[in-house]
């Protein structure tokens, strides 16, 4: 499914507003509810989440391509329709390794994720390493990095039909949203982005990589969009309108990073300006969060005993494991106990495969499923969902709910995205 990737970069090309989300996520229900449509999907795993030591998922490349054929058969998604992405791949996990070990490493992930059956490829190799000067890395030692990366890949093809197509740059927002509205960053300069595209082309073609630099389709920037635990910065078109432009003369698209909670019009305006492959992540579990806390509430309206308490088991997991959000919330810890909760950087989302949360879900939808659920507790904590049910549009069940909520984020992409 690749050659899909080649059309958006064709149609953008010729002044068609056309894109694709890219779905950053290894949760299944975000994933099942991706399944619930026609055409094709984008999944992308990170090299933190996924590599040849299992990342924080416990998933090797092999792994995670496995898990989501398994995830499309059991809900009849046709497996041609699946397109795998493979982000920011690169030493980054192993970032406090001299850089010989560090890429040692990066290349063989990279080997496997293409050998595994991953047809979009970020490379990133912008980080420094704990051999390398101080300071920010020199930009020549990062393409000459990623130049190596896109070697190894290409070494690993299997046939000419899984060729993959890169995406290059690493001028990105911070990962897993901004902590504070000053950690925005600016919009990426045209004539860094230009020097990026020109020094890698080069560098490739130094390396006898013509034809990976053929499938090269897009180049990360930074279009002025972020998101923190309780604000979000909404993509200002004329603040991009000179990289919007730039582009127009390179035979690529724009990748934007961190496109969460932007609102459906400030979508389209970055497919519109070749902003065509939107990064979501956060976003999608925050949805899925919500749903399953509005469950919860009516849980605990029906149930006085015998019930989930799934808020509380999972803030107390995340209590006793705080390695995945210590750092990312910060104030008092009646301020950090709300963030928990609902902060839109979402750090709950690595704690729902935790055993005990797991089996307080499995109570609360068993509870929830024993009858169909009050209209007048939906219409209380489920808004969206009760006129839905209403309208006969989704199930009348726990699981119709939290599918629709989710849905209904994606939706924005589809229409954006000219689906």
């Amino acid at each position: 499914m690749s050659h899909i990737l080649d059309e958006i970069d064709r149609a953008q090309r010729l002044g068609e507003v056309r894109g694709i989300a890219s779905i950053c996520s290894a949760h299944p229900w975000v994933l099942k509810a991706a399944m619930r449509r026609d055409g094709p999907v984008l999944i992308e795993s990170t090299c933190n989440q996924v590599n040849q030591f299992g990342g924080y998922t416990g998933m090797t490349p092999a792994d995670f391509v496995a898990f989501v054929r398994e995830l499309a058969a059991e809900n009849s998604f046709p497996p041609e329709s699946l397109i795998l992405g493979g982000d920011h791949l690169g030493p980054s996990p192993w970032q406090d390794e001299p850089a010989a070990s560090a890429m040692a490493k990066a290349t063989e992930m990279v080997r496997l994720y293409i050998r595994a059956g991953f047809v979009k490829v970020h490379l990133d190799a912008s980080m420094r390493l704990a051999d390398d000067p101080s300071g920010p890395l020199d930009p020549e030692v990062s393409v000459c990095r990623t130049t190596e990366l896109a070697c190894a890949a290409e070494e690993s093809v299997l046939s000419p039909a899984a060729a993959p197509r890169y995406v290059i740059g690493t001028e990105v927002p911070i990962p897993g949203g901004a902590i504070t509205l000053n950690d925005r960053v600016r919009v990426t300069n045209v004539e860094d982005v230009r020097r990026a595209i020109e020094i890698t082309h080069t560098a490739f073609l130094e390396a006898g990589l013509e034809s990976a630099w053929e499938r090269v389709i897009a180049v990360v920037v930074q279009p002025g969009v972020e998101f923190g635990d309780d604000f979000v910065s909404e993509y200002q078109p004329l603040a991009a309108r000179d990289l919007s432009r730039f582009i127009d003369s390179q035979a690529m698209v724009y990748e934007a990073h961190s496109t969460d909670y932007q609102a459906r019009e400030a979508l389209k305006n970055l497919v519109s300006d070749h902003f065509a492959i939107l990064k979501i992540g956060p976003g999608l579990t925050y949805a899925y969060r919500e749903a399953v806390f509005a469950l919860a509430m009516i849980e605990n309206e029906l149930f006085p005993i015998l019930r989930s308490n799934l808020i509380q088991v999972l803030d107390e997991v995340m209590i006793q494991h705080p390695e995945h959000w210590r750092k990312y919330y910060r104030g008092s810890e009646e301020e950090q106990a709300v963030k928990r909760k609902f902060s839109f950087s979402d750090r709950s989302r690595y704690y729902w495969s935790d055993p005990r949360v797991q089996a307080a879900l499995k109570i609360l939808m068993n509870n929830l499923s024993e009858k169909p659920l009050p209209l007048f507790l939906l219409s209380q904590f489920a808004p969206r969902q009760y006129e839905q049910i209403r309208q006969g549009e989704i199930a009348w069940t726990p699981e119709g709910v939290i599918f629709d909520r989710i849905r209904e984020v994606l939706l924005d992409y589809e229409a954006a995205c000219g689906g």
